[in-house]
């Protein structure tokens, strides 16, 4: 059986990964480069990257293509331009840009460790509203929150599967 993790390992095979500190780096140097945030959009609305352009993935493929109703004109003609991916801890992401190198996207890269990993390096968010979120109400937002039902059913210790953050 093929897990998430193993697809977002066989992913990060073919991607390669931005460092927070390098993507802040990166925006210093050049206004050019596409924020690509794959988030939903409650997920956006709550906080996001300045600059940012969000197209969430379920919808991604159809987003990258004319002729679709969610066609994203600015996402379909950056084909070769710099775009950044980005999801709340870096697996999604990874499996984003995976699918958009297929598609003919000829340099996109994965934000490593997500808005995450952003907001740990203490780097401005903001919300829906151009306000800046402030660092400990994004930790807040950014906190996993698994239900009961969400996680696997008791098995016998070596059956136990490992837990990542998604």
């Amino acid at each position: 059986m093929i897990t998430f993790q193993n697809l977002v390992v066989n992913s990060l095979k073919q991607v390669e990964e931005v460092f927070p500190w390098d993507l802040a780096d990166m925006l210093e140097e050049k206004n050019d480069m596409l924020l690509l945030d794959i988030r939903e959009p409650y997920e956006f609305d709550a906080l996001h990257i300045q600059r940012s352009l969000n197209v969430p993935r379920g919808i991604l493929e159809t987003a990258c293509e004319y002729g679709y109703e969610e066609t994203v004109p600015e996402l379909a003609n950056a084909r070769d331009k710099e775009i950044i991916v980005i999801c709340r801890s870096g697996n999604r992401s990874a499996l984003a840009a995976h699918v958009m190198q297929l598609m003919g996207y000829e340099d996109v890269k994965s934000l490593k460790t997500g808005i995450r990993g952003w907001n740990d390096f203490e780097q401005s968010l903001q919300d829906k509203s151009g306000s800046v979120v402030d660092i400990d109400i994004a930790d807040e937002i950014l906190a996993p929150r698994l239900r009961p039902e969400q996680m696997a059913p008791l098995m016998r210790p070596h059956q136990q599967p490992k837990y990542y953050a998604a």
